[in-house]
């Protein structure tokens, strides 16, 4: 922490006195919740809030405090319930309905780099789009490949060299999440398993798709937890940050 720059910008009018406090305590007490206002100068992308749990008063007012610097804000699983409470106070954010996620602010695009989202099935999209919605919060190109699971390989097969290209690839499948082991020996490129809870009783709600998964003869594949496609997307958005600067 630059504690002579804080101080700095405080004389120089840069920053509130009330600003400069988040910044050297590190967070802010809400007293249903301490905020952490430093976890973008720690991990490169400020806190993330999740909305399942919170009602939409408590929601607003962790936004309010983040956004006091302009930050970007991104809350995941709104309910559409909570997102009409939120675009009435922040009407310039954008709720993507079928991601449940709230954005406020999104980091612009600058690289040409971009990520794979794939799914195995049109019911894993959900999971999908929240990967997508927050990859491109994050500022990365996104590229969607959709509906492509071994059921019907030849699908796959006709959107490869997308997915080839890609700097890193989200792969997401419900059922016995075979998908996975198919792209990780298609491609040289990290790819990230999403297990989703699609798929009839002995799919166990995702089990069988995660231990398919953690289980994969493929090498380069790593893997999140049941539906959690914010996770996989921050993962992929580390790696392409990461990538970009290199080539940079």
């Amino acid at each position: 922490m630059d504690v002579k720059r804080i101080l700095q910008d405080v004389k120089d009018n840069r920053v509130s006195i009330s600003e400069a406090k988040k910044q050297l305590v590190g967070f802010s007490e809400l007293g249903f919740a301490k905020v952490d206002t430093q976890r973008k100068a720690r991990n490169g992308y400020p806190e993330v809030i999740y909305g399942e749990g919170k009602n939409s008063k408590q929601i607003i007012s962790i936004i309010e405090d983040l956004y006091t610097d302009k930050r970007t804000i991104l809350a995941t699983r709104v309910s559409t319930v909570k997102a009409k409470d939120l675009m009435l106070k922040f009407p310039f954010g954008v709720y993507h309905e079928e991601a449940r996620c709230f954005v406020i602010n999104p980091i612009k695009t600058n690289s040409d780099e971009y990520i794979a989202v794939v799914t195995a099935g049109t019911s894993d999209i959900d999971v999908a789009e929240e990967a997508a919605v927050t990859a491109e919060t994050y500022g990365n190109k996104v590229e969607r490949i959709y509906d492509v699971g071994v059921a019907g390989i030849h699908r796959l097969f006709a959107n490869i060299d997308v997915i080839k290209n890609a700097s890193v690839i989200i792969a997401i499948a419900g059922m016995e999440g075979a998908l996975v082991s198919v792209i990780g020996g298609l491609v040289d490129k990290p790819v990230i398993a999403v297990p989703t809870s699609v798929g009839y009783g002995t799919n166990l709600e995702g089990i069988t798709a995660l231990f398919s998964m953690l289980n994969s003869c493929s090498s380069g594949v790593s893997v999140v937890n049941i539906d959690n496609g914010f996770g996989a997307a921050y993962n992929a958005s580390m790696i392409n940050r990461i990538k970009s600067e290199v080539r940079g």
